[in-house]
């Protein structure tokens, strides 16, 4: 997950860049709005920190355009003296905010719960390359898997399987169906083949393979990814 950090404050933004970057996040940097905002246009962008006060470009003005364009969940930064402007901003579009200084593992659990709401709760801006349910999110352009927000590694065939049932989320594929979809031949005898792949596919993406959440078997039929 990419994490935006804006401050003027050279010395905070690497301070939060460390926190954030020990629980894996990719951490992109800028100093006023005006950047921030370039950070936006030209990458993707899954969380911001914005600070409130910063020249050229402060954050009530830059959450006011980047909420024209984006959902993206946003954090503000303020210091006590700036309730007013923190009220502001949140009426404006910003999901949450931290008062300075801060406990590091606040900021943490703060970050981590807008990005739970932020991929299982829809919020995601859709795209035509991306298919998701819930907590599991398939980018078919760079071809990779996040459960949660932790990326998962299948094999190229488990990734066929399990984009074939995310995009068409709710509907149950046949064991023939998913084998003639996704081996481009007909079937025969396709039961074990089948099988095996998707029991390594449960086993990467779901916290627990006995009580499955995305990945079922509708007995007597075929198997689907829930639609959540």
């Amino acid at each position: 997950m990419n994490i935006l950090v804006c401050d003027d404050d050279k010395a905070i933004v690497d301070a939060i860049g460390i926190y954030l970057e020990n629980e894996g996040y990719t951490i992109f940097k800028a100093s006023n709005g005006i950047e921030a905002i370039e950070v936006i246009g030209e990458n993707e962008i899954h969380l911001i920190i914005m600070d409130i006060m910063m020249p050229k470009m402060d954050g009530i003005s830059a959450t006011a355009k980047i909420r024209r364009d984006y959902k993206i969940p946003l954090i503000m930064l303020s210091a006590k003296s700036e309730d007013t402007d923190k009220i502001l901003g949140l009426n404006l579009g910003a999901d949450d905010y931290i008062t300075k200084p801060f406990n590091p593992l606040e900021l943490i659990a703060r970050v981590k719960s807008q990005l739970r709401r932020y991929t299982m709760f829809g919020s995601l801006e859709a795209k035509s390359h991306e298919y998701r349910t819930g907590g599991l999110i398939i980018n078919d352009e760079s071809k990779t898997i996040t459960v949660d927000g932790d990326e998962v590694h299948l094999t190229p065939v488990q990734y066929k399987i399990l984009k074939l049932l995310t995009a068409n989320a709710g509907k149950v594929f046949s064991i023939e169906e998913i084998y003639e979809k996704v081996w481009n031949e007909t079937s025969f005898s396709p039961e074990n083949t089948v099988a095996v792949h998707i029991r390594k596919i449960r086993e990467k993406i779901e916290i627990n393979p006995k009580e499955p959440k995305y990945l079922k078997v509708v007995w007597g039929v075929g198997y689907k990814v829930e639609k959540l």
